[in-house]
């Protein structure tokens, strides 16, 4: 896949710095934070904890760069972004979050939204499967990340049946890979990098950069 940089459009033709069994958060940062997006961010980050997920969001990193290159760069690096929004946030703030969920599906990724009883969905959501905050959440979230870790296998399952479309098939195991941080999987890659002689490839060329993980 060729990732395009959002700030010029040219081709990202550096290496991307993959951080497998993480998650990007989305929501309301900046003060004043409503009680109740606290108390989910909490719930949430004790379950990331427990399956040994880390945990990243907008504030995570400081680069002194552009601060929509970085969100993307941690949206690259991440095989989930989960978002958690309410009723009472600015049309502003909704619209960072979706924004940044869109991102993560052109790219594969998975996502989650939770809500509030209230928070409405934009119209370009509505058929996304959401959690919402209530007396069942945990059960949710239980059944979710169940979910979402057996992705791993029906990836690997895929790049088995994909041999005569390698590229296609690296791809599939670096989603894998991601979502376990499985380093078996490096090595089927580099076996199938040999086969497909990328080393004569440039360093930068589409193919080596998908096999940098």
């Amino acid at each position: 896949m060729i990732y395009y940089n959002p700030i010029d459009g040219d081709p990202f033709v550096k290496p991307v710095d993959y951080s497998p069994r993480s998650c990007f958060v989305m929501t309301k940062l900046g003060k004043p934070i409503p009680p109740i997006i606290t108390e989910i961010r909490e719930i949430l980050s004790k379950k990331l904890e427990e399956l040994e997920i880390a945990e990243f969001d907008a504030s995570s990193i400081v680069t002194g760069r552009d601060f929509l290159l970085k969100i993307w760069k941690q949206i690259l690096s991440v095989p989930l972004g989960i978002g958690i929004v309410d009723e009472t946030m600015s049309a502003q703030t909704m619209s960072n979050i979706f924004y940044e969920i869109g991102v993560l599906h052109s790219y594969g990724k998975e996502t989650l939204i939770i809500k509030t009883n209230k928070a409405n969905i934009p119209s370009d959501f509505v058929r996304t499967e959401y959690i919402e905050y209530n007396e069942n959440f945990d059960v949710s979230l239980d059944k979710f990340f169940e979910t979402f870790f057996a992705l791993e296998e029906y990836f690997i399952q895929m790049a088995d049946q994909l041999e005569k479309n390698p590229l296609l098939s690296i791809d599939y195991l670096r989603r894998a890979y991601l979502i376990s941080g499985n380093k078996s999987y490096r090595a089927e890659v580099k076996e199938l990098s040999q086969a497909l002689a990328l080393a004569e490839r440039a360093k930068n060329s589409v193919e080596n950069l998908i096999t940098r993980f």
